[in-house]
């Protein structure tokens, strides 16, 4: 007893009880910590498979692990994808954005260059990196189940400074815009608002649930549908563009008076 008493004392029996706790703390975590992958229901086949296709065609900007990549002068290539998630994939790849195809302010919408297998195999490779949001179901993004009045009301308060009342989109500094929102795949448009893409804040549940979410898809789908009733829209930005086109055609229209009615009188 004597003998363990003093190796209980010794100065070195604290450090040893910490480690023990920190290695015993991670073991634990690792142990009932949910694989982000499984959250998405991938196997470790697609895995393995979307890491081929991110080796081959991310990771020259976002480096072989995801981890982000700068160039000699400190500039970022890409961003860490560590923890973005599988909807950030999947909206950045799924609308083309990704992999981009120029260097410029903002990444545009073009044709996606891989089909849906594909995207969902880089997706769960991203996804395996770290936790992160996660592709809505077919029911999260269903116009029919959402509200297009509260929506619509929503979209007015969080949204229509940058995209416009009617999802036409607009400019903002540097080169950069907020992108026309017709056209678009309502799940895009949910993984945008959870994902927060380029110059876009992040409306996470905390700040739009996932029903809200839902509203304004069904109010966007209405836009999309009821087209421009009126005729042409004029960018949908109301009377200063419609004074603007009937000012510019009617004071053409009178200088064309004058010189046809001076051209007359001699």
């Amino acid at each position: 007893m004597k003998a363990l008493s003093q190796h209980r004392h010794h100065p070195m029996a604290y450090l040893v009880i910490l480690l023990l706790a920190l290695v015993a703390t991670g073991g634990l975590f690792v142990a009932f910590q949910p694989r982000a992958a499984q959250a998405e229901g991938a196997s470790q086949e697609d895995i393995d498979a979307g890491r081929d296709l991110f080796v081959a065609n991310c990771a020259t900007c976002h480096g072989m692990g995801g981890e982000g990549r700068t160039d000699a002068d400190g500039n970022a290539l890409g961003p860490s994808l560590i923890g973005v998630g599988a909807a950030s994939v999947d909206f950045q790849v799924g609308t083309g954005r990704m992999p981009m195809e120029n260097a410029g302010p903002q990444a545009r919408r073009k044709p996606a260059q891989f089909d849906d297998e594909q995207i969902s195999q880089l997706a769960a490779y991203v996804a395996s990196l770290g936790p992160g949001p996660s592709v809505p179901t077919s029911e999260d993004v269903d116009p029919a189940l959402g509200d297009q009045a509260e929506g619509g009301e929503i979209f007015r308060v969080n949204c229509a400074m940058c995209h416009n009342a009617a999802g036409a989109g607009g400019a903002l500094t540097r080169g950069k815009f907020a992108p026309p929102l017709t056209g678009v795949e309502p799940k895009h448009i949910y993984e945008a608002m959870e994902t927060g893409p380029q110059n876009m804040p992040v409306f996470n549940d905390d700040n739009i649930s996932a029903e809200e979410k839902r509203d304004v898809i069904a109010y966007l789908t209405a836009l999309d549908e009821n087209g421009s009733p009126g005729g042409l829209s004029l960018g949908s930005l109301g009377p200063v563009t419609e004074g603007l086109y009937a000012w510019t055609i009617g004071l053409a229209l009178l200088l064309g008076c004058a010189v046809w009615l001076g051209a007359k009188a001699k």
